[in-house]
C-alpha cells in the first residue's frame, strides 16, 4: 500500500525552509508521478482567502508542450527585460549571478522535468492571491522529497497563446510558471540579508538588539 503523503514529508520544517533555494537547472531525470502527485496535494494544502481554493494545477510533462512552453516562456522573458531597457544578452554583465542564471532558465526551462502552471481560476487580483500561498507549499513538499524548483511568471505578450496552448478558459488566470526537476547541484543554504534590516517592531525604523543575529 502507498505512504499517504503527509506520512513522505519526513524532512524537519526547520532543514526545507533553510535549504529551499531556487533551483534553476535541472537533471534530465523524470519525476515519478507519485512524487508530482503528493507535490500537488500538498499545494492545495494552502490556506486561502475564504477556502475559496480558486486554484488550478496544470502540471506539463508532455515534451512536445515543455518545448513549446518553453519557447513562448524565452519570448516573455525577454520582452520583461527590453522593458527594463536590456536588449540582449550583452547588456547583462557577467558579474550578475542571479540575473545570468535567470537568462539560462530563460533557455532551458523547457527541458525541465517538469512545469506547473499555477493557475487562478478567474481574474480577479482576489483569488490570485489567494493561489500565492500553495506555490510556497508546493516548493517546500518538493525540496522534502529531493526535488527542486522555483517561481517565475509570464509577460501578458504570451498569454493568450499559453491559453490557446493548454485550453485555459478565458476567465481564468496564470500566476506563475513552475519548473520542477532534480538539481543540477545542491540545495541551500541560502543567502538572505539580517533579520535587523528586513524587519521592525511596532514602528518602521525599531529595530531591538535580539534581531540582531
Amino acid at each position: 500500500m502507498p505512504i499517504p503523503a503527509p506520512d513522505r514529508f519526513t524532512m524537519s520544517l526547520g532543514e526545507a525552509i533553510y535549504s529551499m533555494r531556487a533551483i534553476r537547472r535541472f537533471r534530465p531525470k523524470e519525476i515519478e508521478e507519485r512524487d508530482l502527485r503528493d507535490i500537488l496535494d500538498a499545494a492545495r494544502q494552502a490556506p486561502n482567502g475564504g477556502n475559496a481554493q480558486p486554484w488550478r494545477f496544470l502540471l506539463v510533462t508532455d515534451v512536445e508542450k515543455r518545448a513549446r512552453l518553453g519557447e513562448l516562456y524565452r519570448e516573455a522573458w525577454w520582452t520583461k527585460r527590453k522593458d527594463e531597457g536590456i536588449n540582449g544578452p550583452e547588456d547583462i554583465p557577467a558579474g550578475k549571478g542571479v540575473r545570468q542564471s535567470a537568462m539560462r532558465l530563460a533557455d532551458e526551462i523547457g527541458e525541465a522535468p517538469a512545469l506547473v502552471l499555477v493557475c487562478s481560476n478567474s481574474r480577479g487580483e482576489g483569488a490570485a492571491q489567494s493561489v500565492i500561498p500553495s506555490v510556497q507549499n508546493l516548493l517546500l513538499a518538493a525540496r522534502a522529497i529531493g526535488v527542486g524548483g522555483t517561481i517565475t511568471t509570464l509577460h501578458s505578450i504570451v498569454e493568450e497563446r499559453v491559453h490557446q496552448l493548454f485550453d485555459i478558459p478565458a476567465e481564468a488566470r496564470v500566476v506563475y510558471c513552475v519548473p520542477l526537476g532534480y538539481p543540477r547541484g545542491r540545495f541551500g543554504p541560502v543567502n538572505r540579508k539580517p533579520l535587523s534590516e528586513v524587519a521592525a517592531v511596532n514602528s518602521w525604523t525599531n529595530t531591538p538588539d535580539w534581531m540582531a543575529t
